[in-house]
């Protein structure tokens, strides 16, 4: 749960709060070119050249015909993140097959205007499938005029009935800017072998600053000061990291497909609030969750079918017939969070849900019918139960429902799925039931390493059957358990993480300390995953090492230890 706030940091009406500070956009130029805006001791913008692209570009969400490329153009020295302020500027646009642009493919014109935070996407079409592209914007008018951003590459998605060898993916979650530097995303963008970056929730955080404590507390400030509230403070939080340099690597060089969990909104987020949401100091839980919603729309590169806030997030990549990939939101639908003591009881209730009856009707279709091989889930919070302990219904019903607890047994957390067990209930014996087999969930939220059999009742473990796998990445750098308990890694850990697998034995792997990423491989005989950890989230030129490596065979439904992480030089896409 979040600290008690600073009155200071009570929301205040919109024109009073400010933008992006001078200093976060003057470190994030060093995106384009090297050149900023500079500031005076006074603050006040200083006679330099406007840097039109501070703030990078990305590309999302591939198809085998089309990608989605983005900016986010600086017009004037006031037009900053969340100002509201600053002329519409026409941005040309090109996606070439060299990084020259000798062989200019497709063009076109945008228009950045304050309306939308002076963001720009496009969504590229007629493009080939499986092609690496480049792609740059140059504006047009203004102060800015003839200024170019960084040239960027992207990659489009392998044609739907393509018969592929293998795709891999990075797979990020909980960049938490206070608590460490983003090496993670540096070491992902020196790979050459991923066809795109999974990023499965938590890109950035709500908090204000200092209110979510860090091992050695903040290495750089959020901005604004205060939680972000407002449509203007989620614009300037967007905005600030962007200007995280191993994040805008990352960006140019490889497509994400992104989905949101609680902190693109605020903690513990459900459909009617939050737990870090007070309707007394920060007002209607429906406007904040709209406001948030509409900057994420507009500083990410996602592909948003449907107009205004309420366009559904959740959305399926195909990649030829090895895998395709449905990303879910998990936030937006969802109960209010059980509560421990008489709250338990709400763990099994049949009418709460944590997708939404519509969603869970689209991913027990999608899974079922899927016409590939693999059945990929982008998952914001574990599936798997972590239970204490895992309980059989039908011997302990009777003492469940007398004493009031859950009836598969007492979750770890009811922010997951275990808090809705109905909805895991019906999602895997769907799965069962069309004897689907190649489901895997890629998840983050924990801030730690997981990888986990899923079984259809956890408490007949191994010897009842399993619906699929699931593999949880660590935090980019949000604070694991080590942190929060503020103990040296691997040693309060360590029995923890034997506890878990002793009692839950369908969890074949934990590591609760390291910070870092996945690299996620599908492949006709097998899917792996890789967990590579940094040495120090604190320290910006972290170093990466392999931590340790799961498989789950073609139709085994069940992980095995691996010895060797995947060769990078074992796969090259869009070549």
């Amino acid at each position: 749960m979040p600290e008690s706030r600073d009155p200071e940091h009570s929301p205040r009406p919109a024109a009073e709060r400010p933008a992006l500070g001078r200093r976060s956009l003057l470190r994030g130029s060093a995106i384009a070119a090297g050149a900023g805006l500079a500031a005076s001791v006074t603050g006040k913008a200083a006679a330099a050249p406007v840097v039109a692209f501070g703030h990078g570009v990305a590309s999302g969400d591939p198809l085998p015909d089309r990608v989605i490329i983005w900016t986010r153009v600086t017009p004037s020295a006031d037009a900053l993140p969340g100002s509201g302020v600053g002329e519409a500027i026409a941005l040309d646009w090109q996606v070439a097959t060299d990084s020259q642009f000798t062989s200019v493919v497709r063009s076109g014109t945008v228009t950045a205007t304050a309306d939308s935070d002076h963001t720009a996407k496009v969504d590229v079409t007629g493009l080939k499938p499986a092609t690496t592209y480049h792609y740059r914007f140059t504006a047009r008018g203004g102060a800015v005029s003839g200024q170019v951003s960084p040239v960027a590459r992207t990659l489009t998605a392998p044609a739907n009935d393509a018969d592929l060898s293998r795709l891999r993916f990075g797979v990020v979650t909980c960049s938490y800017w206070e608590a460490g530097y983003f090496s993670a995303y540096r070491h992902l963008a020196q790979r050459e072998d991923l066809d795109a970056i999974l990023h499965v929730g938590d890109y950035i955080y709500e908090n204000g600053q200092g209110e979510y404590r860090a091992r050695n507390g903040a290495v750089r400030l959020h901005e604004p000061a205060h939680d972000i509230v407002s449509l203007a403070d989620y614009r300037i939080r967007h905005a600030q990291y962007k200007t995280d340099p191993d994040l805008a690597t990352l960006h140019a060089r490889i497509p994400f497909i992104a989905t949101w969990d609680d902190h693109e909104f605020a903690d513990n987020a459900y459909q009617t609030g939050a737990a870090n949401h007070d309707p007394a100091t920060e007002g209607d839980w429906a406007t904040r969750r709209a406001n948030a919603t509409q900057a994420y729309f507009e500083w990410m590169p996602v592909r948003v079918n449907g107009s205004g806030t309420d366009a559904p997030l959740y959305r399926r990549f195909r990649f030829g017939n090895l895998a395709e990939i449905s990303m879910l939101d998990l936030r937006t639908y969802r109960d209010e969070q059980a509560s421990p003591g008489a709250g338990w009881r709400k763990v099994d209730d049949p009418d709460r849900t944590v997708t939404g009856r519509a969603q869970m009707d689209w991913l027990t279709k999608g899974i079922v019918s899927s016409p590939t091989q693999w059945k990929v889930v982008g998952n914001p919070v574990m599936i798997a139960p972590t239970l204490i302990p895992p309980l059989d219904t039908r011997t302990t019903k009777a003492l469940t429902d007398l004493i009031g607890l859950p009836q598969g047994g007492i979750p770890y957390g009811t922010d997951s799925w275990d808090g809705y067990a109905a909805d895991r209930r019906r999602l895997f014996d769907a799965i069962a039931a069309a004897k689907v087999d190649n489901t895997v969930f890629l998840t983050g939220d924990t801030h730690t390493s997981w990888a986990c059999d899923l079984p259809v009742d956890a408490a007949n473990y191994p010897a009842g059957p399993t619906v699929g796998t699931e593999f949880v990445v660590p935090s980019v750098s949000s604070p694991g358990v080590g942190d929060s308990l503020g103990v040296p890694p691997r040693t309060v850990s360590v029995p923890i993480e034997e506890a878990y697998k002793a009692v839950n034995r369908h969890i074949r792997y934990a590591e609760l300390d390291s910070h870092g990423y996945g690299v996620f491989e599908v492949a006709p005989d097998g899917a792996q995953m890789d967990w590579y950890y940094v040495s120090d989230a604190a320290d910006p030129r972290a170093t990466v090492r392999h931590g340790a490596s799961y498989r789950v065979a073609d139709g085994a439904q069940r992980i095995v230890p691996v010895g060797a992480p995947l060769d990078p030089a074992s796969h090259r896409p869009g070549a």
